[in-house]
Order: structure tokens, then sequence, then C-alpha cells
């Protein structure tokens, strides 16, 4: 299985408390800090929820 790079790039203040919940589960809590994932379907659904607030790189 494929592996992805997800960064946070934008503040979760503000937000609303699933997409809180979603960066927390990803494993972000600042920004700029990255985190390796395996590309299943779970946590491509959990990231495109918060596409607007993480950038996403495949790592190959």
């Amino acid at each position: 299985m494929s592996k992805i790079r997800v960064t946070q790039v934008k503040s979760q203040i503000g937000r609303l408390k699933n997409q809180k919940r979603t960066l927390e589960a990803l494993g972000l809590k600042r920004i700029n800090q990255t985190v390796e994932h395996d590309a299943s379907p779970t946590i491509l659904g959990m990231v495109n929820k918060v596409q607007h607030l993480v950038s996403v790189e495949e790592i190959k």
C-alpha cells in the first residue's frame, strides 16, 4: 500500500468541531506539523474532509 505525507498548513481556530477532531485523529496538532499514513480509504476520506487545511503528497 502506498504512503502519503500530510502537513497542516492552516490553523484549526474557528473551524467546526468535527474538522478539529479529524485533524486530531490524523495526528496533527499545529501548523507545519507533518505525519505519514498509509493511503487507506479511511485516511483518504479524513484528508478529503479537511483538504482546505492540509497539503498532501505521495511518498514513493
